[in-house]
């Protein structure tokens, strides 16, 4: 079985979109830069989990921000030749970039279920805010990379859905603040 990981920048109020950028309509786009130093030592987990992945996952939307400006970054060679998988009912095959490793659409949460299923490591998912909540509450996410970031933004996708669903216990793994206030969680999901 292999261990789905959901990776996030997010605010210490559980905002996780447009950390980089301004994507979506989020008038704090950007916000992983502003006003707060820049520490190497506090994405070391960014690098370890590069090392780590053996596959990525993405939603829809996040597939196509990062699809056409990903495969070319010096940042993300290592994940270049990976398999990708897209869970999107929409997405046609037509608008696969073909610069990007085999990419496979997963149509839904049953067709991830099989990927699990699979032998192979750790599939990493980046951004993709809708597909984390229909997989957390679905229970099929084994593990969390969070780096929170001390600020507060009001508006913005939350990390977690507001589903009323059974509660769901997480073990640290790893915690760490660092200097310029992010802290480092990884949560393992308690099955």
């Amino acid at each position: 079985m292999r261990t789905l990981i959901y990776t996030a920048f997010v605010s210490l109020d559980g905002v996780i979109d447009s950390p980089g950028g301004g994507t979506e309509a989020h008038r704090s786009a950007g916000w992983t830069f502003k006003d707060i130093e820049f520490l190497p030592e506090a994405y070391e987990l960014k690098g370890r989990e590069t090392e780590e992945a053996t596959a990525l996952m993405f939603g829809r939307t996040s597939y196509e921000v990062f699809s056409p400006v990903w495969p070319d970054m010096v940042e993300f060679a290592a994940l270049k030749e990976l398999p990708k998988y897209v869970v999107s009912t929409t997405l046609g095959q037509d608008a696969l970039v073909d610069n990007w490793g085999d990419i496979t659409i997963l149509r839904s949460l049953e067709d991830v279920v099989k990927v699990k299923e699979t032998d192979g490591g750790p599939i990493f998912i980046h951004g993709s805010a809708t597909l984390a909540h229909s997989l957390s509450d679905a229970g099929l996410i084994d593990r969390y990379h969070l780096l929170v970031f001390p600020v507060l933004l009001g508006a913005g996708k939350r990390m977690f859905s507001d589903t009323d669903k059974d509660k769901q216990m997480l073990k640290v793994a790893e915690s760490e603040t660092y200097a310029n206030g992010i802290t480092k969680l990884v949560y393992d999901v308690v099955r």
